[in-house]
């Protein structure tokens, strides 16, 4: 198995994007093609994630972001929601010591407040863990919508307006940025999404402003690192001018 830390030339460096975002969208529609209940689609769902994580380890990607679950996702059936709870506590303690001894640093972003004591334990231990990680950072996107976070970025500016620790006229983009859950987190180059659909889903509304879109019409669950290539041979092959006119040589 091929964890980071691998040395990549720099022809593969300069078509490879520093961060890869990606919606995990038809694991339910995956599983009813299949004549299955919905938990077996968010189980074989998992598992792509773990294949998926390993994929970006091969192609020097530094950063992957994972849509895991929406601030949305709670008005799903009770039994849904409990099933993909556990389904995420499964992940962090099946894959949290690997990740870990393979150097993934692992990031949460969403609201945690109200959060049930053993997933917010959870999820504030897998960072904690990996905290000093440095060959690969995992993003989970976890009770997170992109309205919601940049309307507790702007409450929060708005304290630090009151407390006297921002000077109100000074406030531009980047100072609002510096108030969101993604902070410390380049914005994403490159964001995929699966099942055929053609939309954000309230992700990452205020990072993916420039970012590259790849849509696929596959569901999650058979999603593969070969889809992960095509996605990123695709990106490879676009010229990002950031609004200007001239391409802008973004890799690192």
């Amino acid at each position: 198995m091929h964890w980071p830390g691998a040395r990549h030339s720099e022809s593969e460096r300069m078509s490879t994007p520093e961060h890869v975002a990606i919606i995990m969208d038809g694991n339910g529609r995956w599983a009813k093609s299949r004549g299955l209940p919905r938990i077996a689609g968010h189980r074989a769902g998992v598992e792509a994630l773990r294949q998926t994580v390993r994929a970006a380890s091969d192609h020097g990607i530094r950063w992957l972001t994972v849509y895991a679950f929406s601030s949305e996702n709670w008005s799903r059936p009770k039994s849904e929601v409990t099933d993909l709870l556990g389904l995420l506590k499964i992940f962090i303690r099946r894959d949290l010591a690997e990740l870990h001894q393979s150097g993934v640093r692992v990031k949460v972003i969403g609201d945690r407040q109200g959060l049930a004591t053993d997933i917010k334990g959870l999820l504030d231990e897998a960072e904690a863990l990996t905290s000093l990680n440095t060959a690969m950072n995992l993003v989970i996107a976890f009770n997170y919508g992109g309205r919601d976070e940049i309307v507790r970025a702007a409450r929060k500016l708005v304290a630090a307006v009151k407390a006297g620790q921002v000077d109100a006229d000074s406030i531009d983009a980047d100072t609002l940025a510096n108030f969101l859950d993604t902070a410390e987190i380049p914005d994403p180059d490159l964001v995929i999404r699966t099942s055929g659909e053609m939309r954000l889903s309230n992700f990452l509304l205020w990072q993916a402003a420039y970012s590259e879109f790849v849509f696929l019409p596959c569901y999650w669950p058979d999603f593969t690192r070969s889809d992960l290539a095509h996605a990123v041979q695709v990106y490879s092959a676009r010229e990002r001018r950031f609004g200007g006119v001239a391409p802008r040589d973004v890799a690192l």
